[in-house]
């Protein structure tokens, strides 16, 4: 298969040691001075090992084989998980990870070597103009993404447009969090000129980013903004000790004040539609949730950006490992919330498929999921294997979605990771749409096709402005459950965060939900507070 994991594989080596700089601490040069940008930049090849070079950040302990995910994905109310795991960024204590600081690293490495890119490339001649193109809007992308992820996770953050060869100043003081997002929506729109349809001879190999994922970041960063700013409105979120509906009132997002909610609530909306009216040839959800995450659909139709994988190779993730039961532990080490799994509908196939109901440990016992279904997955199944649960501690909601890979039996595998899902730019629109037009039909018909798609029933008629809101968060949270951090960032969005997870007091095994100010931003990593003399504070209550 021609994918973008074989190409890094073969010439990440070589794209390494001619002139990318990494900042394996923050913001440091690594330098290899024996091969200059001008030498190196020559033809379509040097240009495509450069490019290459800045997605292959994506690969690393900075970013997705395990940190991104572990400070993000594992900080919310829908996720339980082992104590010895979630004890630290899972309740509350990132500052006791070990990779705290990795994500702040990993976006700066993306962005110098994205910079390096758009220095260099636009001025090689020879190669294929619209490959030129389409490199530059890659990169383009890539350094949008990374900030994009750096001012949600640390708010106003340094902004660098040129690479460390270019400008080596040390101390550059903090952005405010609207001029970051200036830079991302800039990024996004010049990626979005540039980029190629997915179905373009020219578009490269899988794993790409596309005109239409530039299109659907763009929505996303504008929905981000607009619900951040939006004040004075309420919000109903299932949860706390009891899985009832609470409501809260949500607050304005630090730094999200100026923002015009309803412009970019129209602007979210508008791209959102876009995308959906003029890609809809290229994407599509799938019939069935099941084949979703199945390894034969990966890069197809539902899937518009994945983190690749390669079997055998370095390109490999944790994924299978910390969420499968079965895994490398004997059963996974992160799941589903029992409350949550009772958010879904006994026939919303995302639970019925896309939880495991009945596996074997690595020990030898035999488990179901869940207790209080023991006559449809306890008993005897088919093949006369008995299930029966040790105990109320044995009731553990693993999802599957990371498990179809090439061996199972490995901790490190080929597990590809969502970044972006064709059900999420539904579900932007008709959130949106609702904030600007409440009652909207083409809001439900967008929303209802996620919800139909899982044999879920469509959403109640008549909602208010409100109800709806609270409806399509919920939706989010079924349908992106343990995905892409996408809970964490809703919650943190609509200015919740605290107040959800503050209302569980205790949680399934034990872990700690009760969180401060402090865990709305991560802290700045110490190596940059030492090195950048620009930034005289850290995040509050770090």
């Amino acid at each position: 298969m021609n994918t973008i994991s074989k190409k890094i594989l073969m010439i990440t080596a070589l794209a390494m040691s001619m002139g990318f700089w990494g900042c394996k601490k923050a913001l440091e040069e690594k330098s290899f001075t024996f091969v200059s940008p001008n030498n190196f930049y020559q033809n379509e090849t040097d240009a495509k090992a450069a490019i290459n070079g800045v997605y292959n950040e994506l690969y690393t302990y900075d970013l997705f084989i395990q940190p991104f995910w572990n400070l993000t994905l594992l900080d919310d109310d829908h996720v339980s998980g082992a104590d010895w795991y979630l004890g630290n960024a899972g309740a509350g204590n990132p500052q006791s990870y070990w990779g705290v600081s990795r994500p702040w690293a990993g976006c700066y490495t993306m962005i110098s070597r994205a910079n390096a890119v758009l220095e260099n490339v636009a001025n090689i001649s020879s190669m294929n103009a619209t490959v030129r193109d389409r490199i530059l809007g890659e990169a383009y992308f890539l350094r949008g993404w990374a900030y994009f992820q750096l001012v949600q996770l640390y708010g106003g953050v340094p902004v660098r447009l040129k690479s460390l060869s270019q400008d080596k100043s040390t101390n550059v003081p903090r952005s405010s969090v609207k001029e970051v997002y200036d830079v991302v929506i800039s990024d996004f729109k010049n990626a979005e000129s540039k980029l190629l349809p997915s179905t373009d001879a020219n578009v490269g190999e899988l794993g790409r980013v596309t005109k239409a994922v530039a299109s659907s970041f763009l929505a996303k960063t504008y929905l981000t903004m607009a619900s951040g700013a939006l004040s004075a409105a309420n919000i109903k979120v299932r949860g706390g000790n009891d899985n009832s509906y609470y409501t809260y009132s949500k607050t304005v997002v630090a730094g999200y004040e100026s923002f015009d909610s309803p412009a970019y609530f129209k602007l979210a909306r508008d791209k959102a539609q876009e995308v959906i009216s003029s890609y809809g040839a290229s994407y599509a959800l799938f019939t069935n949730w099941k084949d979703v995450f199945a390894k034969g659909n990966r890069n197809k139709q539902e899937q518009m950006w994945e983190l690749q994988s390669l079997a055998g190779t370095d390109f490999q993730n944790d994924l299978h490992s910390y969420f499968s039961a079965g895994s490398l532990f004997g059963i996974g080490a992160v799941w589903m919330s029992n409350h949550h799994y009772d958010n879904y509908e006994l026939s919303d196939t995302r639970v019925l498929d896309g939880v495991t109901h009945r596996y074997k440990a690595n020990w030898g016992t035999y488990y179901y999921y869940p207790s209080a279904q023991s006559s449809l997955y306890g008993g005897t199944a088919p093949d006369g294997t008995v299930y029966n649960n040790d105990g109320a501690a044995d009731n553990k909601a693993y999802i599957n979605k990371y498990s179809d890979v090439s061996d199972p039996t490995l901790g490190k595998s080929d597990a590809f990771y969502p970044l972006l899902r064709y059900s999420e730019v539904l579900l932007i629109f008709a959130e949106a749409e609702n904030e600007i037009n409440p009652g909207s039909s083409t809001a439900y018909t967008q929303l209802n096709a996620v919800r139909t798609r899982a044999k879920a029933s469509s959403a109640p008629i008549g909602m208010g402005r409100e109800d709806f809101r609270s409806f399509v968060l919920e939706e989010r949270g079924r349908e992106f459950a343990l995905e892409n951090s996408i809970r964490h960032f809703d919650l943190l969005r609509w200015g919740i965060y605290l107040g959800v997870m503050n209302r569980i007091t205790v949680q399934q095994n034990n872990i700690n939900k009760q969180r401060t100010q402090r865990n709305l931003l991560l802290p700045i990593p110490q190596d940059e507070m030492n090195t950048n003399k620009a930034i005289t504070a850290n995040n509050p209550g770090w």
